[in-house]
């Protein structure tokens, strides 16, 4: 199928769909970014054909849209993309429904770039400009997908006593920064690290996936884990924020290794401009690992005596080790106002005879808080004026501002 739009122009991008209608806002976007060139539609057999054309020149990348887990036209949009990699014109691929073998299936074929379908917003023409830039910056682009990318911050959150607010803390982070990082085409992920209770799929009423334990298997593989791997395992949530949820069934803390986690965590750095990390309770093998990757390691206190003791251990462990202290954020929940002077003495009283600052204190943000929790929704979305989502905003916009810092003393 060719569109009308085709004249006597040669063709700047093809998309290869079995059933085009289906992938309604694609137009848009194409159209925006090819400008005064041209695109077409094409059939995943007819695709092959133009991709091998030799004549087909000025052919400058293939959007791959997949809309079936039928093993037969998974088989055929794989050879597209294998066709292309071997012709070295960049190939994204575009999934709007496929399933776990599908998707295994065409990430091996060696596409370029993922994205679900709908995508965010700007996130397809981002990638077609980003390949251009890979493309024209020396040599083509491989399939493998492993090389540079981005260089994304790891931002751990951990909490010093159960019900101190962590996940909470994290998932409000996150979403946070990928509102105010919208407009600047840099991509957010959330990653449960707990695998045995952790409650990011509840808060953000997701269904929870095998991909983070899936990934980390193949972390110890001799492919490791890809680009275009690790995005797939990804849930979108509001076409904004990529989130990876711990697993269905509770699984051993040690199950995972050092090696496992670091692989996993520089590919999310790889993919990801920020990369929020939801800690469980328990010190592992691998929390020292999570804290070397840090740029800030979040940890989330209360005002009891179980927060004071839990912190004083955890120090403890972190100085016998030589680790780096510096990273550590102390975060006070639940911190008492400006007018309650006897609570505000009792705190400074727990940061002095801890040795230690408390860096950013959250308010109480009252009933909304779980209730919001309880409905699967962001503070923002649920109750866009509570005194603890500003902070929690306040905390995500000292984030993006470190991260431009960090740019701009690496140009």
């Amino acid at each position: 199928m060719q569109l009308p739009r085709l004249r006597s122009k040669p063709v700047e991008a093809i998309v290869v769909a079995d059933d085009f209608a289906t992938f309604d806002a694609l137009p848009a976007d194409l159209d925006a970014e090819c400008g005064d060139g041209v695109w077409s539609v094409v059939k995943p057999d007819a695709a092959i054909s133009m991709i091998s054309d030799g004549a087909q020149s000025a052919l400058g990348h293939v959007i791959v849209c997949v809309d079936s887990s039928d093993p037969d036209r998974i088989a055929g949009f794989a050879a597209v993309i294998g066709a292309g990699r071997a012709a070295r014109i960049p190939v994204i691929l575009l999934v709007k429904e496929a399933g776990p073998a599908a998707m295994h299936t065409l990430m091996r074929a060696g596409a370029d770039d993922f994205l679900p379908y709908p995508a965010p917003p700007g996130e397809l023409v981002q990638s077609i400009q980003r390949l251009r830039e890979r493309g024209a910056g020396g040599g083509a682009v491989s399939g493998g997908g492993r090389g540079p990318g981005r260089r994304g911050m790891v931002l751990p959150v951990y909490s010093m006593s159960g019900g101190a607010g962590g996940t909470c803390f994290a998932v409000n982070l996150a979403w946070e920064l990928a509102l105010l990082t919208k407009g600047d085409h840099m991509r957010v992920a959330l990653i449960d690290l707990d695998f045995q209770f952790g409650s990011v799929a509840t808060y953000l009423d997701l269904p929870r996936q095998e991909s983070l334990m899936e990934l980390l298997a193949s972390a110890g593989t001799s492919d490791g884990i890809d680009r275009e791997t690790m995005a797939g395992a990804f849930t979108l949530y509001d076409r904004r924020m990529h989130v990876m949820t711990s697993p269905t069934d509770a699984l051993p803390i040690d199950a995972v290794t050092s090696d496992e986690l670091a692989a996993l965590l520089d590919a999310a750095t790889a993919a990801f401009d920020f990369v929020i990390v939801d800690l469980p309770h328990t010190l592992t093998t691998w929390t020292e690992t999570v804290l070397s990757k840090a740029e800030t390691f979040f940890c989330l206190t209360q005002m009891d005596m179980r927060s004071a003791q839990n912190t004083l251990r955890f120090l403890r462990i972190l100085k016998s080790e030589d680790l780096p202290l510096e990273k550590l954020e102390f975060v006070m929940n639940h911190s008492p106002g400006f007018t309650d002077v006897t609570g505000r003495g009792r705190m400074k009283r727990m940061a002095e005879s801890l040795g230690i600052e408390f860096a950013v204190m959250l308010p109480d943000g009252g009933k909304q808080v779980l209730q919001a929790c309880d409905h699967g929704q962001p503070l923002e979305v649920f109750s866009r004026g509570n005194a603890l989502r500003k902070e929690i905003r306040k905390v995500a916009q000292s984030m993006k501002d470190a991260a431009a810092e960090r740019r701009s003393a690496e140009l």
